[in-house]
């Protein structure tokens, strides 16, 4: 493999699931590189390999005893979506993570040699910023970060009207929110609510791992009813100063008390008391209820800039909900009873990636 200029130095290595060492530095570089995001992380090694049965390929290029960027990879290959390399599966965000153009390109240059490797139909690369020009790119999400303000009320008064009423209405009806130590409640009401929506949910072991692999930064909150009663539940990641909500649920009661709404709210507030400086409300397909959403909030979309690299296919795979081509699928698994569903969706789930 040829070297681009100034890289010489470089040698890229595979971190090991074993070598909890490396995997310290690895995440001590994440936490300092302005690239990286949460999903850049060592652990997500452990969740994609123990959890989804997927190969993993972490790479990281060192220099002089220190790292100097990462690419976190899993191999995801299924019968039924095909045989992929990607930076990473289950993620949002992924792509590299390096000090400079020079080190991202020695890496990216190793992964399409082990994607050729693995004879993969294709490399994908979910970035933030775009990379490839010549790459056909994704252009189905966006993402959607504001800033938290440091006063409790001057993050209500930013909230939009009729949104913002719809979280009072919410505080109106003596909604309370919780911290859950376990993911049974979360579980549930997010089971449930996916299964609403035709789609197959993960399983809730990968819930409970996520908690164990990430500790105090991951983190689920619970809105409960005056009586106790669950109404809907939020799981987030924090990463540096911001916070992401990433799988949420809701009981179908939810709309009629505004806890969904409710729910955010108190997710903000209680962010800002910890000083947190950005909330990420995370990827969305345009067009869709929870891009409307999001926009409602005030919040303003941002491109997703998704990059393939095709060696066995013409086209980028369009593996998500808004293909016409799921629709029946879509429609047969809402009538499923939920049990089912719940016993399914981890073999179709862990396929998609």
């Amino acid at each position: 493999m040829s070297l681009p200029p100034e890289s010489s130095a470089l040698t890229v290595k595979r971190l090991l699931p074993q070598d909890s060492a490396t995997a310290a530095l690895w995440d001590e570089f994440v936490l300092a590189c302005p690239d990286a995001t949460f999903f850049h992380r060592a652990g997500w090694q452990k969740i994609v390999r123990d959890v989804f049965r997927h190969d993993t390929y972490f790479l990281y290029a060192e220099a002089d005893g220190r790292i100097q960027g990462v690419l976190p990879l899993g191999h995801v290959n299924s019968w039924l979506f095909g045989n992929s390399l990607v930076g990473l599966p289950f993620a949002v965000y992924g792509g590299v993570a390096a000090v400079s153009a020079q080190v991202a390109d020695v890496l990216e240059l190793e992964a399409q040699q082990i994607a050729k490797r693995l004879g993969v139909a294709h490399l994908e690369w979910r970035n933030v910023n775009p990379r490839h020009a010549d790459w056909p790119t994704q252009d189905l999400y966006v993402t959607f970060r504001k800033e938290i303000l440091p006063e409790e009320d001057a993050n209500m008064l930013a909230i939009p009207r009729k949104q913002r009423a719809m979280v009072r209405k919410g505080i109106k009806n003596g909604l309370v929110s919780e911290i859950d130590s376990g993911v049974d409640r979360f579980f549930a009401l997010y089971a449930d609510n996916v299964h609403r929506h035709g789609t197959p949910a993960m399983p809730k072991r990968y819930f409970k791992a996520l908690l164990a692999e990430f500790g105090a930064d991951c983190e689920v909150l619970t809105v409960v009813a005056q009586d106790g009663r669950p109404l809907s539940s939020v799981l987030s990641f924090y990463f540096r100063d911001e916070v992401m909500p990433y799988y949420a649920g809701d009981d179908e009661s939810a709309r009629d008390t505004a806890a969904n709404d409710f729910k955010y709210w108190e997710l903000m507030r209680r962010s800002c008391e910890r000083e947190l400086k950005v909330f990420d409300y995370g990827r969305s397909k345009q067009g869709t209820g929870s891009y409307a959403f999001k926009k409602n909030w005030g919040f303003e979309p941002k491109p997703l800039h998704y990059e393939y690299c095709l060696y066995k296919r013409n086209a980028i795979p369009q593996n998500n909900p808004s293909n016409a081509k799921y629709k029946l699928l879509i429609e047969t698994w809402r009538r499923l009873p939920i049990g089912l569903a719940n016993w399914l969706g981890p073999f179709i789930v862990r396929s998609l990636g």
